[in-house]
């Protein structure tokens, strides 16, 4: 009588990788979409302010590393980095933000094929519409909500530098990477 043949059970290795990569699979699943966030304020002084706080704070910072020893060089490090954190508080609060996230790069596809070139547009290598494609891809990416409507009214209401700027922090976030290939 021949004996019926017995399943092949994994070997432990291969069930500790199977869970590894299971774990892995489940930690890549769960990353959060890049974002950029887009500072908006209007008083240039606070923003000169925050600057020059800022230069302080590091010209300090190098002299106090220079010179560890000196202790009113450690304090004056100290004092000018909470100036420059107090200073980047103000900047916060006289500020409005506008967060952009990555989409999902079939999302993202879908969104340019619904505002193709025009033929002129195609002619000079664009993938997209260049009038219609910044509003909905700024309106797509907005974490805040922003409608499309919102979006041409901001692309087309500010100077040229602050619609460029909304555009791209959306399409910067777009363009993103956060892997790199390395050599193993």
């Amino acid at each position: 009588m021949s004996r019926p043949a017995q399943a092949k059970r994994p070997s432990p290795s291969a069930t500790a990788a199977e869970g590894a990569w299971s774990a892995k699979m489940e930690r890549l699943r769960r990353r959060r979409k890049a974002q950029n966030r887009l500072r908006i304020c209007d008083d240039d002084q606070l923003r000169q302010r925050v600057e020059e706080a800022a230069q302080r704070a590091q010209r300090a910072r190098i002299f106090a590393e220079a010179s560890p020893d000196d202790e009113s060089a450690q304090q004056r490090a100290a004092e000018a980095e909470a100036a420059a954190k107090q200073a980047r508080a103000e900047l916060d609060a006289a500020s409005e933000f506008l967060t952009f996230r990555a989409l999902p790069r079939p999302v993202l596809e879908e969104l340019i094929s619904e505002h193709p070139p025009t033929e002129q547009q195609a002619e000079e290598g664009a993938i997209f519409n260049a009038d219609t494609f910044p509003a909905a891809l700024v309106a797509a990416a907005s974490v805040d909500g922003m409608s499309r409507e919102e979006a041409e009214e901001l692309l087309n209401g500010w100077s040229a530098p602050d619609a460029n700027a909304l555009w791209d922090a959306a399409w910067q976030i777009q363009q993103e990477s956060r892997v790199e290939l390395g050599k193993g």
